[in-house]
């Protein structure tokens, strides 16, 4: 399957700069295929900007960096009209989003506003400056990065942006021979500009088109809304899985499906990206926070409670 290999081709040029953590990789590449953005949150020094960087140069593509600060305005990331002397206009400069990945640096420094200005960019691909849509290239993929320890001076992700991430990923530490191996004074691990470049922005945006027709049967559909409602019934949260959460579901379950060489899904494609498609877009009650519950506390109870459908004897 074409596909296949080029997941494969691409997971492996980003591995030589993303050391030990293939799995990370492969399901970040499943959020670029599926056509949506990342959120990775983890501790300073694991990777986290070198993931994004790395996948945009694998597939050749333009990447951008803003780090978030409290002083960020919204014209800093999606650009702002400027006066252009010759003519006597006024002319759109793009910002930074403008790019195929926007590595947004540490998300959480920056004011609600500034936040919200990347809303409209996620879900529709466009910048409206002075009543007029100017979009983005494709294919479009923002890679937020947050640091869960060191919180002064942030400001929490609101839940409607949040929900727009298509998948929330954890770095990690490496294991122990993978960071000797990085440890080695002569590893290239890190070193983006060493990552091959496989393919091109137009193959990807192709092939992701294609894999739509990867089948979903209507009783996986069930399945997964069965999961949804099992979230929002659930008396340790305070918000369950939204209908974009279970659409977005069953588009990586499709992607992840085509990554083993299927052209059909089954449940295990959708248990398989269940945690980092649904966790981050629960809410838990105070008092579950207390106890300890999280997001993927709540995504595993659910997947062992609600019964995967079998397939049919017929």
């Amino acid at each position: 399957m074409e596909f296949q290999r080029l997941h494969g081709a691409v997971a492996d040029a980003v591995e030589m700069a993303v050391t030990g953590k293939r799995a990370v990789v492969e399901l970040a590449l499943v959020a670029l295929f599926s056509g949506g953005h990342l959120l990775v949150e983890d501790v300073p020094g694991t990777g986290k900007t070198t993931l994004a960087r790395a996948l945009s140069a694998a597939f050749g593509g333009v990447s951008r960096r803003i780090q978030f600060t409290p002083d960020l305005l919204p014209s800093d990331v999606t650009g702002t009209a400027v006066f252009h002397q010759p003519s006597g206009e006024l002319r759109f400069r793009p910002g930074p989003v403008f790019a195929n990945v926007l590595l947004a640096d540490e998300v959480n420094r920056a004011a609600a506003k500034t936040q919200s200005a990347l809303l409209e960019v996620m879900a529709e691909h466009t910048v409206t400056q002075d009543g007029f849509a100017h979009r983005v290239p494709e294919p479009f993929m923002v890679v937020a990065t947050q640091n869960p320890v060191d919180l002064d001076g942030t400001y929490r992700l609101p839940e409607a942006q949040l929900d727009r991430f298509t998948m929330r990923l954890s770095m990690g530490y490496p294991d122990a021979a993978h960071e000797v191996a990085v440890l080695r004074p002569t590893s290239r691990s890190g070193e983006v500009d060493d990552v091959a470049t496989v393919c091109g922005p137009g193959d990807v945006t192709r092939v992701s088109e294609s894999l739509r027709a990867v089948h979903v049967a209507d009783p996986l559909l069930g399945y997964a809304q069965a999961l949804g409602a099992a979230s929002r019934q659930d008396p340790r949260l305070r918000l369950g899985v939204s209908t974009r959460g279970l659409r977005a579901l069953v588009r990586c379950s499709q992607v992840y499906a085509a990554t083993r060489g299927r052209t059909y899904v089954v449940p295990g494609d959708l248990q398989a990206v269940a945690e980092p498609v649904l966790a981050h877009r629960l809410i838990t009650t105070r008092e579950a926070a207390l106890a300890g519950v999280t997001g993927a506390t709540v995504i595993a109870d659910v997947l062992r409670a609600v019964a995967a459908p079998r397939p049919s004897a017929d």
